[in-house]
């Protein structure tokens, strides 16, 4: 067969970003592997789309494990088969999209060590099963690109000293100065091995079981564009590539962020753009806030960041009761590049990241912050700095769990959390939910007394009949949070003003309250934002405030229903949030 045509469109980027990563000298060879790739998965270039229809307002991504609504113990069907019908029987027409975190072999990190990554571990259920799901959700998948298992054929074959694997991982003399990189955990960065040629070092930035690949060696990034076509082949449309800012490695540098991982990230972009419009990429970089929006690139590179200050920073204000430093973050969110908005999550599989915390609140704070976790029966996981000593990295408990009171008051606990939910459903972007979220479930400690992992704390496994028995009992937080979250992500539904691609103004009225005004794209309607973070009801004379109500006219909030502006007065109750059509 005779070499495929690219494009010339097309192929001015992708020479720009292979000579970026490579270097002139391999350009030619790339492009002749990426045409190569064309013809193995038949691509034609995609009908353009009005981006801002791809997400809008309908639009909630629920985050859960394959797994994470069980069968009863001997029941004849799929994991993935019995978390489908949970799916569509509860939350078919509220969730638009369902990301299935790592649901691959793998050999550790609950899914995140990687064996294969074109099969679906046999202990959830098959690819019929995500054929099946992606009827009614958009599907969201990872791409695992730092590391993969040990136990991989890939590193199998390396430590047989196999071509082509024997530069697929990154060799490092144990004496070599590694001290100014960047490290996500406490563990050694180089891992000693048994190879047919001897005794090895191998780069490992999250564990002895995750190993680094080599993407200095364009056989790696080869491999992960396969696999990534592969995954758009077999209809999931959301791609998260988890832990991506670590995948570039140069000797003498923090090893994060560098110039030819940006340049990947773009490769992927253009990759979607030209085949895949409708596909979306979301980077997974637990990081400060403005190293994370930094893949935005220019609008080339990701289409969503996760917004990793807002977990910890909600936390912060709901349980300080003060406002100000998630206000002033807030309005630091400059306009963004078209066609790109943020990820809002308050929870995930891992724990609050602390790191995008940083210069965010005051020292003394966040080591109150840290300290009241413990006290709640959570734990802290560390990081390693380049000096050696070690500092929180995040935080391990259940988002629901993190509100609880000093005084144990279920009631308080679950009025501090809805707050939380609502503020993180309000803000600009694409709302992702966490299972246990929707649930709000309790810590498993239980869980991590058996894995000795403190992540366990939050990945909690239901049986389906225990779930759907918790669901029916009014007297459970479950239920009743559950309940109140598909009402409001029903209400939300109908409001174009929450927009992904909408705008939003952040008012300062006081530190007790958080005020933020959001509209569509169309400017077709405007809503504004007020929740009181304290535990006393709050009332605002208006005529003193900058917010845009008109004088004298009296407001109901869309949420509950009753009027709360009148006489120019508003008020609102402790932990309370309002959406008031303005």
């Amino acid at each position: 067969m005779g070499k495929v045509k690219i494009p010339a469109d097309i192929e001015t980027k992708l020479k720009q970003h292979f000579e970026i990563i490579y270097g002139q000298e391999k350009v030619s060879e790339c492009l002749t592997r990426f045409g190569e790739l064309v013809r193995k998965y038949a691509l034609k270039t995609g009908k353009k789309v009005n981006y801002k229809d791809v997400w809008t307002h309908h639009d909630q991504v629920l985050i859960t494990y394959g797994d994470m609504v069980q069968p009863q113990p001997l029941e004849s069907v799929s994991k993935l088969h019995k978390q489908n019908h949970f799916l569509r029987k509860k939350l078919k027409g509220l969730v638009s999209t369902v990301h299935i975190l790592p649901f691959f072999p793998s050999t550790s990190d609950d899914g995140f060590s990687v064996v294969d990554y074109k099969r679906v571990d046999s202990r959830l259920g098959g690819w019929e099963d995500i054929k099946e799901l992606s009827k009614d959700f958009r599907v969201m998948a990872d791409l695992v690109m730092n590391h993969v298992s040990r136990y991989s054929s890939w590193f199998q074959a390396y430590l047989r000293n196999e071509e082509p694997y024997t530069d697929y991982f990154i060799e490092v003399d144990p004496d070599t100065d590694v001290s100014q990189v960047t490290r996500p955990r406490s563990s050694p960065l180089l891992t000693p091995v048994h190879t047919k040629e001897g005794e090895k070092f191998v780069w490992c930035t999250f564990s002895d079981d995750q190993v680094d690949v080599n993407f200095a060696n364009p056989d790696v990034l080869f491999e992960y564009i396969d696999i990534f076509l592969y995954y758009l082949s077999k209809g999931i449309s959301i791609v998260r590539l988890d832990a991506v800012a670590f995948i570039w490695k140069e000797k003498g540098t923090n090893c994060i962020h560098l110039r030819e991982t940006h340049e990947i990230v773009k490769l992927f972009r253009t990759i979607c753009d030209y085949y895949f419009p409708e596909a979306t990429i979301i980077t997974e970089t637990n990081v400060p806030h403005k190293e994370n929006i930094s893949y935005f690139g220019k609008g080339d590179e990701t289409h969503m960041v996760y917004q990793f200050s807002l977990p910890p920073l909600l936390l912060h204000a709901l349980l300080t009761e003060n406002a100000a430093y998630l206000s002033k973050w807030a309005s630091s969110l400059n306009d963004l590049p078209e066609n790109c908005t943020y990820y809002n999550f308050t929870s995930s599989h891992d724990g609050i990241g602390v790191r995008p915390l940083e210069g965010l609140v005051p020292q003394e704070e966040f080591d109150a912050l840290v300290a009241g976790v413990k006290k709640k029966g959570g734990f802290v996981s560390e990081k390693q700095n380049p000096d050696g000593s070690l500092s929180p990295y995040e935080l391990n408990i259940t988002y629901f769990d993190a509100f609880g009171g000093e005084n144990g008051s279920q009631a308080l606990q679950e009025k501090r959390f809805l707050c939380s939910q609502i503020i993180a459903m309000s803000l600009q972007g694409v709302p992702g939910i966490y299972f246990h979220n929707l649930t709000a479930t309790r810590n498993n400690l239980r869980g991590v007394a058996l894995t000795g992992r403190y992540r366990t704390i939050n990945r909690k496994k239901w049986y389906y009949e225990e779930l759907m028995e918790e669901l029916s009992d009014p007297d459970t937080s479950t239920k009743r949070i559950f309940s109140r979250m598909k009402d409001l992500i029903s209400k939300r539904w109908h409001h174009p003003a929450f927009h992904p691609f909408g705008n939003q103004k952040v008012y300062f009225i006081d530190d007790d309250l958080f005020c933020l005004e959001r509209n569509d794209p169309d400017n077709t309607e405007k809503i504004l934002v007020i929740a009181n973070v304290t535990s006393k009801g709050k009332t605002v004379e208006l005529e003193d405030s900058a917010l845009p109500f008109t004088e004298n006219k009296s407001y109901s909030d869309i949420l509950s229903g009753k009027e709360v502006i009148a006489g120019n007065r508003l008020r609102i109750d402790s932990y309370t949030v309002v959406w008031i059509k303005v």
